[in-house]
């Protein structure tokens, strides 16, 4: 360990630049990284309009269960995988479904009165505490030995600029709603600087290349590895920076405005935001992040799938079309295809001076707004675990007697050493946490 006093001391010993230290600050070799010896990290991911319960839940309780449609992208990794059905959201008040599935998904507690209207009922505004992410961020943030440099980042998937209930679901507070990041190429800016165009861009990964270069003699052969990987994604991204002006026979996004809505781009912006959060878990930027696919209410059109019809229209449709319920279905097994991939690379990621892979020490939850679309349920939220962060024991189906969702917060908070006895609206949080996942 070469065990520079400072970072500073170091940029300025080696003649390295500020844009340089994201990418070699994790390094234990050198001396900066934290000294805790186990990073636990949890993901949220968030897909709307509820899903086809058929389709979706497993039929059979405990470590014996088959998997679904829905769920079967995420076959690969049954043994660590958790399904939680009969968690509610039991948060009534003001707002529609959509808006209290949104706004107290996270939250566990009801939303604020305000002039959002939804369909018939009373309007809303945002929810009035903050969500279990951000709960648990702070409790990470502080401590020396857990504080990273963002505690938390906020992904997005095509999310509408416009900012109300339906939009997000993350909070710093009562009335302080997080927007997530849906644009790589402002993400990548954010991770690794300030840059406000496309050429100053470049002109940083040009630079952060030699950088690495530098640096690769001084460290550890493993810390080279993982110098390697971080090179190999500045490469990439200059690849997709050059691609922009050329046919490359699929979508590539851009710096242009108005990226965000562009509906036939969400399947590659969904791969570029999944490689940008292994790839701050692995500089330990953060150890909470969310992945917020589109939003509630959304109509996203997944042309890619041969589906022209908007996500929420078809799932306002009745049981009895069974060519909706065909199409739900595809669309939901995309999503969990999502989540498989982002498994994937957790799985195939090592722990960066640590032991096994990131997906040893994180957890991805999978979640929505609703438990079905046309009925607007808020019973039987979609709750699937994957992955070995929280130290559950995974590779079962649960099913509980409509619990409070709040309990399954708490639980993540308690996952994480932060022994809360409640969070959200303290009624539903009286039986405590969740004593089966465990």
């Amino acid at each position: 360990m070469l065990g520079y006093r400072t970072r500073r001391e170091f940029l300025k010993d080696l003649g390295l630049s500020a844009a340089a230290l994201p990418f070699v600050c994790n390094l234990p070799s050198l001396g900066f990284a934290n000294s805790v010896t186990r990073k636990q990290r949890m993901i949220i991911i968030f897909s709307p309009n509820g899903v086809v319960p058929e389709a979706f839940w497993p039929d059979e309780e405990g470590a014996e269960f088959n998997l679904k449609p829905i769920m079967q992208p995420l076959a690969p990794f049954k043994d660590r995988l958790l399904t939680l059905h009969g968690v509610c959201d039991k948060i009534r008040g003001d707002g529609d479904n959509h808006m209290r599935g949104m706004g107290c998904m996270l939250t566990g507690i009801e939303l604020f009165p305000g002039n959002i209207q939804g369909g018939s009922d009373t309007p809303a505004g945002w929810a009035s505490g903050l969500s279990i992410d951000q709960e648990v961020k702070n409790y990470l943030q502080s401590s020396a030995e857990t504080r990273t440099r963002f505690g938390s980042l906020e992904f997005g998937v095509v999310v509408p600029e416009r900012a109300d209930t339906w939009t997000r679901m993350c909070y710093a507070g009562p009335n302080k709603p997080i927007t997530p990041l849906d644009d790589p190429y402002q993400m990548f800016a954010r991770l690794y600087g300030r840059q406000k165009d496309q050429a100053s861009l470049k002109s940083v990964l040009d630079i952060v290349q030699q950088d690495l270069k530098k640096v690769e003699p001084l460290v550890s052969t493993e810390d080279r590895k993982l110098l390697e990987e971080h090179a190999t994604f500045v490469r990439q991204m200059e690849t997709e920076l050059k691609a922009q002006k050329e046919d490359v026979g699929h979508p590539v996004p851009t710096l242009e405005p108005g990226i965000k809505e562009e509906n036939d781009n969400i399947p590659t912006i969904a791969k570029m935001q999944v490689e940008l959060m292994i790839n701050s878990f692995t500089a330990d930027f953060a150890r909470v992040a969310t992945l917020q696919m589109t939003h509630s209410v959304s109509n996203a059109k997944m042309n890619w799938l041969g589906i022209s019809e908007g996500h929420h229209t078809l799932s306002h449709e009745p049981d009895s079309n069974t060519d909706a319920v065909d199409k739900l279905t595809k669309i939901n097994v995309w999503y969990a295809e999502q989540v498989a991939y982002l498994a994937k690379r957790l799985a195939e990621t090592p722990e960066p001076g640590g032991q096994g892979s990131l997906l040893d020490n994180t957890t991805i939850v999978w979640t929505n707004e609703l438990g079905k679309g046309n009925s607007h349920t808020l019973n039987n939220m979609p709750m699937v675990l994957l992955g070995n962060g929280m130290d559950f024991k995974m590779g079962r189906s649960l099913k509980f007697p409509k619990v409070a969702h709040n309990r399954l917060l708490m639980s993540f908070a308690h996952a994480f050493g932060h022994r809360i006895d409640r969070f959200g609206n303290p009624d539903y949080c009286g039986d405590g946490v969740l004593t089966e996942l465990t």
